[in-house]
């Protein structure tokens, strides 16, 4: 394979050229990456030096980026940024006692979007939610959402389900609050479920059914197919643009730092969800967008809150609230169920998330007209099972994305992004 080396001024120049002879691969580039107290001046590495290891991806030609450099020069935290340039340009990284490999891509035809998280429980199904039904408006849109609860094989919902039709499921031994279920029953388009298990720190899944996804949506002949990620892994099929969505309130080393970086650089949007008092800060928000900027100083950046929205009227009824929200936001979101719900919140239960804490604020919500959940964890067999067996309604409830204002607009950045995967799509 063809080499780009990275080296520095810590070795002797004749060391690092013997090292090029030894190693397993043909160097066909260096990236001179720093320190000076083995240089004499004009060292010979018998190969072209690049001045930064972007002009030696762009030139050399290289199949492999091998990092023969080490400490004081490159630290870990360096590495893992040169790793995510690396992996984000298409090739393997390796180090002497390390190797990343980039995620594989699946070729995929249609014009397509994915949204890719930084973690898990960052708002990504909500933000994918939002984008098909906005994108909906105007074309028909497909999302394909893999999970660690997903199905075995590539499961086809044309009709939204509502409460009974997610407790059959439940009562069959099915995760009836996987991610493409709740984007079928609150994003209201045809969904194709998948599943995955592991995930690497650039984000591949070590196995999922995604690609038997792709197939099923592309035979539906769609305008648009919206691939929605799971946790920090990656749908591993290439798409024609990436949003990562990302927490106002994660440390900005977890959003950018190690292969974080990797997902900001292929991405082409990013949503910072949740950006509000008390969670998120002036301060936090502003760490968090220069760590971004560091990676990439052009990736468009929109800050958004959530909306908890009643999927039916809930107006004069006394309700429970089960959410994976955390108690911090309580008191704000039973706020917005009585100031522009107009009902009566008894209850409200962030544990959505754990089971036995769950059942146990089942029991204190005593009693009420309805279970206002999200579809999120446990609530299907255990929220809803218990409002079926008390005779209680459930009432989902929606997380709505809203961008804050003298900020970037959310749903002009989605629409464009779908427009130029339509223009790609027709152009191949």
């Amino acid at each position: 394979m063809r080499a780009l080396a990275l080296i520095d001024g810590e070795h002797y120049a004749d060391v690092v050229v013997a090292a090029f002879a030894e190693i397993p691969y043909d160097v066909v580039g260096a990236v001179g990456l720093g320190g000076t107290e083995k240089l004499r001046g004009g060292e010979d590495y018998g190969v072209p030096l690049y001045g930064s290891l972007e002009e030696g991806l762009a030139e050399a030609g290289a199949e492999i980026v091998v990092d023969l450099s080490d400490e004081p020069v490159v630290t870990a935290r360096d590495r893992m940024r040169l790793a995510s340039r690396t992996l984000a340009a298409g090739l393997p990284y390796r180090g002497a006692d390390f190797r990343f490999d980039p995620v594989e891509f699946a070729p995929f035809g249609l014009p397509s979007l994915a949204v890719i998280g930084s973690g898990k429980r960052v708002g990504k199904t909500a933000v994918a939610g939002h984008a098909a039904r906005l994108l909906a408006a105007t074309r028909d849109v497909v999302v394909v959402a893999m999970g660690r609860g997903g199905p075995p094989e590539a499961v086809v919902v044309e009709d939204p389900p509502d409460a009974a039709a997610l407790l059959e499921l439940a009562r069959g031994g099915a995760h009836a609050a996987s991610d493409y279920l709740e984007d079928a029953a609150l994003a209201r388009v045809t969904t194709v479920g998948c599943r995955r298990c592991g995930g690497g720190l650039a984000g591949a899944p070590f196995v999922s059914n995604v690609e038997l996804g792709a197939r099923a949506a592309a035979e539906l002949g769609p305008d648009l197919v919206l691939f929605e990620g799971s946790g920090a892994a990656l749908p591993p099929v290439e798409t024609s643009a990436r949003v990562l969505v990302a927490g106002g309130a994660q440390d900005p080393e977890l959003v950018a730092g190690y292969l974080g970086a990797y997902r900001i650089l292929v991405s082409d949007l990013v949503v910072l969800t949740g950006c509000e008092e008390p969670l998120v800060s002036p301060e936090q928000l502003a760490r968090l967008r220069e760590a971004i900027a560091e990676v990439d100083p052009d990736v468009p950046v929109v800050t958004t809150v959530f909306r908890l929205r009643p999927v039916e009227p809930v107006a004069g009824r006394r309700v429970a609230l089960f959410t994976t929200a955390p108690e911090a936001v309580h008191d704000r979101l039973r706020e917005t169920l009585e100031r522009d719900h107009g009902a009566a919140v008894v209850h409200v239960s962030g544990n959505l998330a754990r089971r036995d804490a769950l059942r146990a604020d089942v029991e204190q919500a005593g009693d009420v007209d309805a279970y206002l959940v999200e579809i999120k964890a446990a609530a299907i067999d255990v929220v809803a099972e218990a409002a079926a067996e008390r005779g209680v309604d459930t009432v989902f409830c929606d997380n709505t994305v809203e961008a804050l204002p003298g900020g970037p607009d959310l749903d002009a950045a989605l629409v464009a992004l779908a427009d130029a995967a339509a223009r790609t799509g027709a152009a191949a």
